[in-house]
């Protein structure tokens, strides 16, 4: 039996190069595959393979100074969804390009927002109704097929554009409210509630584990609706048997949870096509200007 392991944690790491070395050798003696981030700030990863060989590698990975207390998290998939076993040294776990500002204790992040458990999430939304904002910290691809329902969805497509965003005066009116932010697994929530709060966002939460740790309690029955994007060979997760498909296909604007990359190599967009359109050759293109330029071209 496989599973899918996710996890993050906040610590300082004083030599990101020798923790990604013994992390290598660790998964390629469990054939793990996956993706793992390693820098001074912590560790983030999610890895695939059998059921033994993951509570195995969190058994090893347990006794690693300051890792003692990783929320893992488990989900459906397999080894397969991944193409290889990766581990890399970056400056900061997720590229806000924020690394120079943010501070990281025994404790984790510094200054960052409370933890909401699910349940706390639900509770706060029924006692404070409007007054209270979901703010998505994905990028705006990833709301396009999942997100909280009234979220607020900033226009990024990198994470580095989170900053600008911020700043740009946009979402000054959210300053006063009650403000969950929320991403997949919770990692980037960590440092974007605590660049809120540096920016004058007053009451900034994020939720403990998520929106995988939300959909594990409530399914589709809660506040979530739609699929969750993920970044592997499964593109998306549904949480139960009746999700609710909000994307649009850009052609004909079907409901639709399918990705595909723009058939213009110059362009490469992520872009929703639903099944149907799909089987036109002209319709695997982000616009008629990404299939002119092909044509033009030949």
């Amino acid at each position: 039996m496989q599973k899918i392991l996710l996890y993050y944690k906040f610590t300082p790491i004083k030599d990101p190069e020798m923790l990604k070395l013994w992390q290598k050798s660790l998964c390629d003696s469990l054939q793990l595959r996956g993706r793992i981030l390693v820098s001074a700030q912590g560790i983030n990863g999610t890895v695939g393979g059998d059921v033994e060989d993951l509570k195995s590698y969190i058994k090893a990975t347990k006794q690693f100074a300051g890792f003692k207390d990783i929320l893992w998290k488990w989900s459906e998939g397999r080894r397969e969804d991944f193409p290889r076993m990766s581990v890399k040294v970056k400056n900061e776990l997720v590229a806000f390009d924020s690394w120079q500002e943010i501070d990281i204790d025994a404790h984790g992040v510094v200054g960052t927002g409370p933890h909401l458990k699910p349940e706390q999430v639900n509770e706060m939304v029924e006692k404070y109704g409007n007054d209270v904002v979901f703010f998505d910290g994905r990028n705006k691809y990833e709301a396009a097929v999942g997100r909280f329902k009234n979220a607020v969805v900033p226009d990024t497509r990198t994470s580095r554009d989170f900053i600008p965003e911020l700043e740009s005066g946009k979402y000054d009116y959210l300053k006063d409210k009650k403000v969950i932010s929320y991403c997949t697994g919770g990692v980037r929530c960590e440092l974007l509630s605590a660049m809120m709060k540096k920016r004058g966002f007053k009451d900034v939460y994020q939720i403990d584990g998520g929106i995988v740790k939300y959909g594990e309690k409530y399914g589709d029955d809660g506040l979530w609706e739609g699929q969750l994007y993920i970044f592997d060979g499964r593109m998306g997760m549904n949480f139960s048997d009746h999700t609710k498909t909000i994307g649009q296909c850009i052609h004909c604007g079907n409901k639709t949870s399918n990705y595909e990359n723009c058939a213009n190599p110059a362009c490469n967009d992520l872009v929703l096509i639903c099944e149907t359109c799909l089987r036109e050759p002209s319709k695997r293109y982000h616009s008629k200007a990404c299939e002119s330029k092909i044509v033009s071209e030949h």
